[in-house]
This record gives C-alpha cells, sequence and structure tokens, in this order.
C-alpha cells in the first residue's frame, strides 16, 4: 500500500500558494485494509475514507468510465490493482493530475509542471469532455490565477465550446451551477469567469439574462464602452477591488439586466430598466437557486441603483 498527496494540494505548493485542503490517493489496497487501519469510509459511490487522526480525505485509486449523461453518469472502479497513473488520467486538468510521494517527489505523468510553469490550463485527455462541470471547473481556475497570468490551452477552449454547443450544460444542476459560481465570485477577478463562459459559448446556456446585455448599447456619455455586456463585466472587475463579498459582486453582476429587455428602437437609452430587471433578477435567481439574501440585494440595486446620480 502507498499514500500520495495529490491535487490542488501539490499544485498550489508548486505554486508557493498557501494550501488549505489536502486530498490523498492509496494505491494497492482494499476498502477492509483502510477500515482495519482505523479509517472512517464515508464516500458513498467511491472509496472514500477519512483518516484516524487528521481526519483528511483518503480515496482508493480508481477509475471512471461514462456510463451515462451529466456529471453524474459514470461508473468508478476502485481497486488494489488501479495505478495512481490511472487514477491521475481521470482528472480534468495537468495542473491538477500532480501527486507526491512520502520522500516528497512529484510524480508528473502528464505535464503538469510544465503547463504551471507556462502557466496554462490544459486538459489531461479527451474524456475531459465527458463531464459538462468542468466547462465551469475551468472558468473558475482561470478566474482563480488570472493574477499569475493563467489562461485556457486552444484545444481545452475547443472542447469546452464543443461541450456547450451539443447541449452537454444542460445535464448540469442548479445546485453545482450556483456552487462553482459562487466560488468563481469569491476569487479575485470573478469577471474572467464569465468571461471564459461567453469565450466558450456557454454563458448564453447558463445564464442568458447576462449574454443578452452583449450588443446592447448604452450612451457613450455615460458609457465610452458602450456595449453592456463588456459594462457589467468592467463593473464586476470594480466590485472585487472593492469589496470582497459575494452578495456585492452578485448584485454588481445583475444590476443592468433590465437593458436586455429595452427594444432596439429607443436604444441607447434605457429608461425605467431598473425596475425592469428586478424580474430577470427573479428569473436568474430561481432557476439556479440562489440564496435569498444574494437575491434580495440583487434586486435592490437593479431597481435603485440609478438613484446613485441623484446624490448630492
Amino acid at each position: 500500500m502507498k499514500v500520495y498527496l495529490v491535487g490542488g494540494a501539490v499544485r498550489d505548493a508548486l505554486l508557493r500558494l498557501p494550501v488549505k485542503d489536502k486530498d490523498w490517493v492509496v494505491v494497492g489496497a482494499t476498502p477492509q485494509q483502510l477500515l482495519d487501519a482505523g479509517y472512517q469510509q464515508v464516500g458513498r459511490d467511491f472509496p472514500v475514507f477519512l483518516h484516524p487522526q487528521s481526519r483528511e480525505e483518503y480515496a482508493l485509486a480508481r477509475t471512471e468510465r461514462k456510463s451515462g449523461s451529466g456529471y453524474t453518469g459514470f461508473t468508478c472502479y476502485a481497486a488494489a490493482d488501479v495505478t495512481l497513473e490511472q487514477d491521475l488520467l481521470r482528472r480534468d486538468l495537468t495542473i491538477n493530475a500532480l501527486a507526491q510521494d512520502a520522500d516528497g517527489q512529484i510524480i508528473d505523468p502528464y505535464g503538469g509542471q510544465a503547463d504551471l510553469r507556462q502557466r496554462l490550463l490544459r486538459h489531461v485527455s479527451p474524456a475531459f469532455s465527458e463531464d459538462p462541470l468542468r466547462v465551469l471547473r475551468v472558468a473558475r481556475f482561470a478566474a482563480r490565477y488570472a493574477h499569475l497570468g493563467f489562461r485556457i490551452a486552444d484545444e481545452t477552449m475547443a472542447l469546452m465550446r464543443a461541450m456547450a454547443d451539443a447541449g452537454e450544460l444542460a445535464h448540469l444542476t442548479p445546485e453545482r451551477v450556483w456552487k462553482e459560481t459562487e466560488s468563481a465570485l469569491s476569487t479575485r477577478n470573478p469577471q474572467v469567469f464569465f468571461q471564459t463562459l461567453r469565450d466558450c459559448r456557454a454563458l448564453k446556456v447558463l445564464f442568458p439574462e447576462v449574454d443578452a446585455l452583449y450588443g446592447v448599447p448604452a450612451p457613450a456619455k455615460w458609457h465610452p464602452e458602450i456595449d453592456t455586456g463588456l459594462h457589467t463585466l468592467m463593473t464586476v472587475t470594480m466590485a472585487a477591488m472593492l469589496s470582497p463579498e459575494v452578495d456585492v459582486r452578485f448584485a454588481i453582476l445583475c444590476h443592468d439586466l433590465g437593458k436586455g429587455l429595452t427594444p432596439k428602437a429607443l436604444w441607447p437609452r434605457h429608461h425605467g430598466h431598473g425596475p425592469a430587471g428586478v424580474k430577470l433578477v427573479e428569473q436568474l435567481c430561481a432557476r439556479l437557486r440562489v440564496p435569498n439574501e444574494l437575491r434580495d440585494l440583487a434586486k435592490l440595486v437593479a431597481e435603485f441603483h440609478d438613484l446613485i446620480h441623484t446624490l448630492p
């Protein structure tokens, strides 16, 4: 039996970032061996155990095979004969397919260290396209590491676009979409998350109310950038600089949704877009099951944000 530190802990240590959570993979063991050693099994779909002292997660090495639709449609095989390389192959990005042994040696079968040096988010294998959640995960990683200069590999972006175009994102549950969005909103550059989704054509599927703002002009006197979609991401960028609070950042994302309802004949003016946007905020929040406190602030900001211009 061999134990390896895997995934994010190895990645962030190599990037000299704080390591928050540690995940471990156990190779060459059976569930009974871990139970006998005092580990507590917690995984239902595959064998995951809590260490008796540290309470960190230890998972038996496993493979995954696509057997259905969506991000849950997988058959897992976990056994003592699954190798570390096989386990790492099922992961999403090369920078997450890294392991470290007990002596501190890095095991890197898929070029993760080179991609870290090149600041590249690249998929491990074509199996990436079997899990639509990975589109959101890559967008979140792009936001999380934007300040370090990371970008998405062209071939990975091509896969993400193909997944969006094929309708794969329809299999995602609202809870998972919101969980990834909430995490992205807490990063240093949340606007990168939404820009990435637009680049891969996923924004119109997951956030059609935001996507509808692109191509909608506003008066250049007030908005030199003119395009309302661009303006929205600029305000999200500014909100992230001013406040770490997710509810504030989400409210700013939603503040101009009403402009997407303005008839073209009235462009570039958008009288009454604040109150008009409240229904769109409610629609988006109901669909993604956004917490009520975030929804309520977003509704207030959408309806009344123009009043800031009346302040002395």
